[in-house]
């Protein structure tokens, strides 16, 4: 679109920053001003419709035709060049020297994000149109959802650090309400309540980074920041360990929206919400959003490698941790819930080795194989009369052909088989990690990806195979969902076979290396890392092949053990492994016991040193403070007694004194 921008560009220490054309400012604000809009209309209106969907889903279905437009320009088309374009469309916080824009940012990882949320938004949002198809308060459903894509949507885009906080905050609020929408529910009730606390604890380290920042370079736009902040450390003008903090606080906000461990424990909680808010929070779009934040901090992290080891470490530790559990959990959806946390423990690891750019190739990645299978889960769920636990399935995939077979293409992408697109992005995740110099994170990814395959196929063979373990009474009645939730699965399963090949073979400007290098390169060279694009020989094939023999190895367990080979199920197998580890068994169940451990210390400790500090400001302090008014009080009582009203009395008084004053005088000079 030649004439668009106008050249002025101004230097940053990631790649340049232009304004935007009108017509680009306009698209950028109708991806906020829609969905907001969609979301006042169907709260106001909803109600009275009779198909409450009728304002929101088409509100996104244009949303995501805007995000697609754009994220072709700047992808396919390179109308942006290298370039990041900005614009400010007005002032939003002016407070003496600290001056805020609500100013707008856009490069290739903005475009690629865009992709990412407004499709599998979109997506869901269909989808729900049969999912809720029978729930009263659908139309409030409907408005959340759109609340929640508009939180979004504004996080992504926003071009500096308090906007996104707000964005951040707002993105809290909205899954605090899908998660409890069925409010009437008091387990929805308590988990909504615990992702909301356990996202603030995460947010006050975001929030003293921020400050940090501000009071570090006195800016809080991304270009400023990326630019001023590093080129105050190579000066001296802050040092090491202040760049370190900063980061690490900036991971504090990260590791709450994207639930890392030990802020791990609201995710698999927050399954009491719809299928749908599943798919869209826990799949592609907030939890990923701890993962942008660091990724578009990069230039930050950089100067940061200390901050970059915790980074991976965390990481690699919440994929392992998360994996453990996944392998015993009865509840489909909290299978996949940990699982999400295990696949993002996979990102984090990759940002902390210095692969940014396979970081979010396989957030891409996971955003749609992931949402397939949660989507394919709710369609399961819905199929068998909300049932989740997995030992009442079995032997579904002859009534639910269309969920069988998509949610088989989902369980082989996250697993890694070729050529799906998990196996592409996780490959190219532990195959940098390895070439790196990260040898520790790729083991440990490995056995990760060992029990990804396993407890993906225990799913599977617990949900579509063996014998049938439905309930009589709901056998009967089992059907293949309606085609407004089928259609969104074959359109995810058909991403998760070609997505893969796409992005990550080096065909040209149309891979996610091509799209993000303008981004990440010139941070990644003054770190002094240089990631390597996918390649099938050499080292890359050795460590191919070992990943998808592993891989092979856990499917065929998942196989042997759960009723794939020949119709049938081992029970006695599996009983028998799990009774010679009964600790770990039932560790694994009990999820570790991290939230006994949570409710020992934060709870019950936690109450008695709240009550004490309660007694002790109640008895000590407001004892103190009332005592002393008490006195004052009960002296001013008294003293009010004197206070007469009588001349004679005063009169009487003063003699009075005056002769104590004459005796006091001559005993004194007498002696």
């Amino acid at each position: 679109m030649p004439g668009v921008f106008f050249s002025e560009a101004v230097e940053g220490s990631t790649h340049t920053v232009a304004q935007a054309g009108s017509t680009e400012q306009l698209l950028m604000l109708l991806l906020l001003v829609l969905p907001m809009a969609g979301f006042l209309l169907s709260a106001v209106l909803g109600r009275r419709l009779s198909q409450p969907w009728i304002i929101a889903v088409p509100t996104i279905i244009v949303v995501w035709a805007i995000a697609s437009y754009l994220a072709f320009q700047a992808l396919i088309q390179g109308a942006f060049g290298n370039e990041a374009i900005t614009f400010t469309a007005y002032e939003w916080i002016p407070a003496g020297d600290f001056r805020i824009p609500f100013n707008l940012f856009f490069d290739n990882l903005t475009a690629v994000m865009l992709l990412v949320v407004t499709s599998i938004g979109m997506l869901v949002h269909v989808y729900s149109i049969g999912y809720m198809a029978h729930d009263a308060s659908r139309w409030r459903f409907f408005a959340y959802l759109n609340l929640f894509m508009f939180s979004m949507l504004l996080l992504v885009l926003a071009g500096n650090y308090l906007l996104v906080f707000a964005a951040w905050e707002l993105v809290g609020l909205s899954s605090y309400l899908l998660i409890g929408f069925w409010y009437h529910k008091r387990s929805a009730v308590l988990a909504n309540k615990k992702a909301f606390l356990v996202n603030r604890v995460g947010d006050v380290g975001f929030a003293l980074g921020i400050m940090a920042i501000w009071t570090t370079v006195g800016t809080l736009d991304f270009d400023e920041v990326f630019q001023l902040l590093p080129a105050a450390l190579q000066m001296g003008e802050i040092q090491q360990w202040m760049m370190v903090g900063i980061c690490l606080l900036l991971f504090c906000g990260a590791m709450g929206k994207s639930a890392q461990f030990p802020l791990h424990v609201w995710l698999p909680d927050a399954m009491e919400g719809p299928t749908p808010v599943s798919a869209l929070i826990h799949a592609a779009t907030m939890v990923n959003a701890g993962v942008y934040l660091v990724a578009r901090s990069s230039p930050l992290f950089a100067n940061a490698p200390e901050a970059l080891i915790l980074v991976a470490a965390v990481g690699i530790f919440t994929a392992i941790f998360a994996a453990s559990i996944a392998l015993t959990q009865k509840d489909i959806k909290r299978v996949l819930a940990y699982s999400t946390l295990s696949q993002l423990g996979y990102m984090f690891a990759a940002l902390g080795v210095g692969a940014w750019t396979a970081a979010i190739f396989h957030l891409v990645t996971h955003g749609i194989f992931k949402g397939l299978l949660f989507l394919g889960s709710g369609s399961v769920i819905h199929g068998v009369h909300n049932e989740q636990d997995m030992d009442r399935m079995g032997n579904l995939r002859k009534k639910m052909p269309i969920t069988h077979w998509t949610m088989l293409i989902g369980a082989l992408a996250i697993s890694g088989i070729p050529p799906l697109a998990g196996f592409f992005s996780k490959d190219e995740v532990l195959g940098e990690a390895f070439k790196l110099g990260f040898e520790w994170v790729w083991l440990i990814g490995i056995v990760v990806a060992l029990m990804t395959a396993f407890y993906m196929f225990r799913l599977m063979g617990k949900t579509f195979y063996g014998d049938s373990h439905v309930d009589p009474a709901v056998e009967p009645h089992i059907h293949e969902s309606p085609r407004s939730m089928t259609v969104p699965l074959i359109l995810l399963a058909g991403l998760s076979i070609v997505a893969g090949a796409f992005l990550g073979l080096p065909l040209g400007a149309s891979t996610i290396h091509a799209w993000l290098e303008p981004v990440f390169h010139p941070a990644l060279e003054s770190a002094g890392v240089i990631e390597q694009p996918y390649a099938i020989a050499g080292i890359d094939g050795i460590l191919i092949l070992l990943s998808v023999a592993v891989a092979t190895i856990g499917m065929v367990l998942g196989w042997r053990l759960f009723g794939f080979f020949r119709g049938r199920a081992h029970p006695d197998q599996v009983r028998e492994l799990t009774a010679r580890v009964p600790r770990l068994y039932l560790g694994s169940f009990r999820k570790w016991y991290f939230d006994e451990l949570n409710d020992l210390l934060f709870v019950r400790f936690g109450g008695v040193v709240a009550n004490s500090a309660a007694w002790f400001d109640v008895h000590i302090i407001d004892g103190a403070v009332n005592g002393v008014a008490s006195a004052t009080q009960k002296a001013g009582d008294e003293i009010r007694q004197v206070q007469t009203g009588r001349v004679q009395n005063y009169a009487l008084g003063i003699a009075l004194g005056l002769i104590v004053i004459a005796v006091g005088i001559i005993f004194l000079t007498t002696r």
